[in-house]
């Protein structure tokens, strides 16, 4: 697979697959559906979703408790995330590209991203938001390292990985007919149902 930027071969790799393994924890399924929870109240009729960077699918599980009928879709680059993937949601529709490849070939209710967006590069944003928008047939949700400016974090001692912006301000300030409808904080330390410092918005097509 040919690869755009320094960012897709690092999630494909072996960082990826590193990633794979530290991050399985029927406890982050818990906090996910507290999370999704907290989504869904505020959306009307979802019977289809595309995650954007799918990884095992701890998203897509949590979703799937609270909607059992949902037809789940998966854009994924790493190979050993998708075979575990298939392994935990048997009829989850993947998509093995890297995110700035995947062209959409219908809409989803909702589509969205989790701690994805701050690992693409920067230059190529622009073209994920549009991604994001015509995969998205009513919402779009957005749960990102939130900072008022961009800004460049070093993660696990690797620089140009991980990146912090307004990321749903930027996608509604590109598409004026997306409306803010809410959006949420979860703190690492929460009691409950921890998340790792995430922002959330969810965004609805007029």
């Amino acid at each position: 697979m040919h690869y755009k930027t320094e960012q897709e071969k690092f999630w494909a790799g072996q960082f990826g697959n590193e990633y794979t393994q530290r991050n399985q924890s029927e406890i982050s399924v818990a906090s996910n559906t507290a999370l999704f929870s907290k989504i869904f109240s505020s959306t009307r009729s979802i019977s289809s979703a595309i995650e954007f960077g799918a990884n095992i699918g701890l998203n897509l599980k949590a979703i799937k408790h609270l909607a059992p009928k949902i037809e789940l879709s998966a854009i994924e680059i790493n190979k050993n995330a998708i075979d575990q993937l298939k392994n935990e949601i048997k009829t989850v529709n993947i998509y093995h590209t890297s995110i700035l490849d995947f062209q959409p070939e219908r809409e989803w209710d909702f589509a969205f991203t989790k701690g994805v967006l701050i690992h693409i590069n920067p230059d190529n944003l622009q073209s994920v938001y549009e991604l994001l928008y015509r995969s998205s047939k009513k919402y779009i949700c957005i749960a990102e390292y939130y900072n008022p400016s961009p800004v460049e974090v070093s993660y696990r001692g690797h620089k140009e990985k991980l990146f912090k912006r307004d990321f749903a301000g930027e996608i509604m300030d590109k598409y004026s007919n997306l409306n803010l409808i809410d959006y949420g904080f979860v703190y690492h330390k929460d009691r409950n149902f921890p998340q790792d410092d995430i922002t959330w918005f969810l965004l609805e097509k007029e």
